[in-house]
């Protein structure tokens, strides 16, 4: 593959010039949405995650947005979360080539840590939390063919949403078709680069009292790395009752199966550089892989008890199975062994009250609400041999609770001005029930408990019917996961002795629409003490230590335009500067002395996503996209970075009718100039090995049908 210098000296501020060339005066007003290239941003569309109740996301005194899926058109596989919220600023997703360790999501640099699963973000799907209560959470098990919206919550509002909500990413699944509506079925399939099949079909039906949907995927790849082949298949169903006009009653059920997933492990510096697709030999020595199986059913009630007052309410339950082999033997008496095995059971209730009324003729809505969650895991673990399992080191049960009350105020005290306030109180327990107790492994049983309140309040004032000016200001907390908390340095058993992050945040913001424009602008501001950050990573374990005073500020930008009256030119760009960093020396697991000023790894200082589309016509559309990272830095010591890069991908579909049946043929190419570059990086890694070697060119193309 070619090199070459570091693009974002170059390549960054020529894309921000290129798109200041292009943002001509505001003007002539039209709402900017793109509906044919199956992903895009809606400026106006109605969101419920700021306030738990309908409102337009122009309105919401907070930074969201809202990314309309259309999984027919869409010119993408539609397998990661990555592919769909690039143009959301403040939010990285980064597909890590590895599913065996999930996708590496973060918000304004929270998040950035984590080294498996996803922490400092909250995760729900149809309203059901898809984070654990002790804060972990996992983004691959939402069905991306079965969404039609996703809702990214950023800033001090997310704090309302409980433990670890350094932001909120809230996805939608399709709704079955109702009324006098005919069937309607999809089917799909699609190829590409390093042997990537997928297929996918759905069907729904529906009359005016019940509707139903099937959504069914699979995927499967032989990776870009050596020993990172993986599948999974996807199962979605959902049902809808109206029970009156009064009631709605929500069915769901998804089943997320991944019998295969290899872990390459990181490289070093120089392996990446030398050759980026190479696996780790400990990965082949120990056969380092992990299979999950999970299966989920939830139930949702909507009730409208007058015209001002109404009751969401949802029950919900699962078990997830998941083994996972680590490059380590565990052999020793006193380790935890080199083979994770976990079956997890999981479930919880919700019910929240809104009451809609007027004071001198404006508007005064509020939302009280209960929520309660739990999970009960077996955690095992067995010596590694050579990729077989082998004798008992662990054995133990694993709980976490949590119990949270919130309330929120949403009130237009004056024609121009509204007023936002809430407050959550948070409970969660950990606890660990030791039963592998020998000489060498005493008794490591325990438990510990958090609480917390997080008060918000923001300030809205519409300036103009086109210009909405926000601030935000709140507290925040997050608590240690049980996976976090597994092991301790120096010891056999968990590290309970981990003290829960809390967080100050504060944030202001402006909304514009003009014309075929639109632009949003947001300046933040996080300071957190006893911040969780990885001490020590090593063969795939992980222990963390508490670290006081970091603080994270920065700026986002985002801006929308269609340039012609037939709307067939259209540009988006979203922009991010994060400037995060310890702001206390500490010393790490291994006493070397971490300085104050150093920047907060896996966080870069700039990011830039921009796109050029072109709609020939109502069958062809086409796209460019430009994505830049500044550098990042891999360990707290700041003592190594995986390089900024700057890449280009394009797209194209075409859709036509065989008959009755639609169809779309589509194909993207991503990294057209063949970059080498660290798409992750896993952060603080013991044995040096950081980087996580993204695909150069890569294709894939696609076949839609739908009636």
């Amino acid at each position: 593959m070619k090199q070459y210098p570091d693009p974002t000296k170059l390549a960054l501020p020529c894309a921000i010039a290129l798109a200041a060339t292009l943002a001509m005066p505001l003007a002539q007003a039209q709402t900017v949405t793109d509906t044919k290239a199956g992903v895009a941003k809606e400026p106006d569309s109605v969101v419920i995650s700021a306030s738990r109740s309908a409102q337009s996301r122009f309105d919401a005194a907070a930074a969201i947005d809202v990314v309309s899926v259309d999984s027919f058109t869409a010119s993408s596989p539609l397998v990661n979360l990555s592919e769909l919220l690039s143009s959301v600023p403040g939010v990285q997703v980064r597909e890590r080539q590895n599913y065996a360790q999930d996708l590496q999501v973060s918000v304004r640099g929270f998040g950035t840590r984590s080294t498996f699963g996803v922490r400092g973000v909250r995760i729900l799907v149809d309203g059901i939390p898809a984070t654990m209560p002790d804060g972990q959470g996992q983004a691959a098990t939402a069905s991306l063919t079965a969404v039609t919206r996703i809702e990214v919550l950023r800033g001090p509002l997310a704090q309302l949403y409980g433990n670890a909500a350094g932001g909120v990413v809230q996805v939608f699944t399709k709704n079955p078709p109702m009324a006098k509506q005919s069937p309607v079925g999809t089917a799909s399939f699609g190829a590409g680069a390093d042997g990537q099949r997928q297929l996918g079909a759905s069907l729904g039906v529906g009359n005016d009292l019940i509707g139903g949907m099937l959504d069914v995927s699979r995927y499967r790849t032989d990776g870009y790395r050596d020993h990172s082949a993986a599948e999974r298949t996807q199962i979605e169903a959902k049902a809808v009752l109206h029970a009156s006009s009064a009631t709605t009653l929500t069915a769901i059920f998804n089943q997320f199966d991944q019998p295969k997933a290899q872990d390459p492990l990181g490289l070093t510096h120089a392996d990446f550089l030398q050759n980026p697709r190479q696996v780790t030999p400990g990965a082949l020595f120990f056969d380092t892989r992990k299979n999950i199986s999970q299966q989920q059913a939830g139930l949702l009630l909507e009730h409208q008890l007058s015209e001002r007052d109404s009751v969401n309410a949802r029950v919900y339950g699962g078990q997830r199975e998941l083994t996972q082999y680590l490059a380590l033997s565990g052999s020793a008496l006193n380790s935890a062994g080199g083979v994770v095995d976990l079956d997890r059971d999981y479930g919880g209730i919700g019910l929240n009250w809104t009451h809609k009324t007027r004071v001198n003729a404006l508007p005064l809505s509020w939302v009280v609400g209960v929520e309660t969650d739990h999970l009960h895991e077996l955690r095992r673990g067995f010596v590694n041999n050579a990729g077989v399992a082998g004798a008992l080191r662990r054995n133990e049960d694993d709980r976490a609770k949590d119990t949270d009350f919130f309330a929120q105020l949403d009130w237009s005290f004056a024609p121009q001005w509204r007023f936002t306030a809430g407050a959550r109180t948070s409970r969660v327990r950990l606890e660990v029930d030791d039963h592998y107790i020998t000489a060498a492994s005493p008794n490591d049983s325990g438990s510990v408990e958090y609480h917390n309140t997080s008060p918000v309040a923001g300030l809205v004032w519409r300036a103009t019917d086109d210009v909405n000016l926000y601030a935000n200001l709140g507290k925040g907390f997050e608590t240690p996961t049980l996976a976090e908390s597994a092991y301790r340095s120096g010891g056999t058993g968990p590290n309970l002795s981990l003290l829960p992050s809390t967080s100050v945040q504060a944030e202001l913001g402006a909304k514009i629409k003009s014309g075929r424009h639109t632009l949003d602008l947001a300046l933040f501001d996080a300071r957190s003490k006893n911040e969780i950050v990885p001490s020590s990573v090593l063969n795939g374990r992980s222990i963390f230590q508490n670290v006081d005073r970091v603080e994270r500020r920065g700026t986002e930008v985002s801006w929308q335009a269609k340039w012609d009256q037939a709307n067939k030119w259209s540009t988006r760009l979203a922009y991010t500067w994060l400037d995060a960093s310890f702001q206390k020396s500490f010393a790490n697991a291994q006493n070397v002395t971490i300085a104050a000023g150093n920047r907060l790894p896996g966080a870069p200082e700039h990011s830039l996503f921009s796109e050029l589309q072109y709609q020939v016509n109502d069958a062809i559309s086409t796209g460019l996209e430009f994505k830049a990272e500044s550098k990042v830095y891999v360990n707290d010591i700041n003592s190594d970075v995986a390089a900024g890069y700057g890449l280009f991908n394009a797209r194209a579909s075409y859709a036509f009718h065989l008959g009755s049946v639609k169809m779309l043929v589509y194909g993207r190419v991503d990294n057209l100039l063949d970059k080498q570059y660290a798409g992750s990086v896993i952060v603080n890694d013991g044995n040096s090995r950081y980087f996580e070697a993204a695909p150069g060119r890569r294709w894939f193309v696609g076949l839609r049908a739908a009636m």
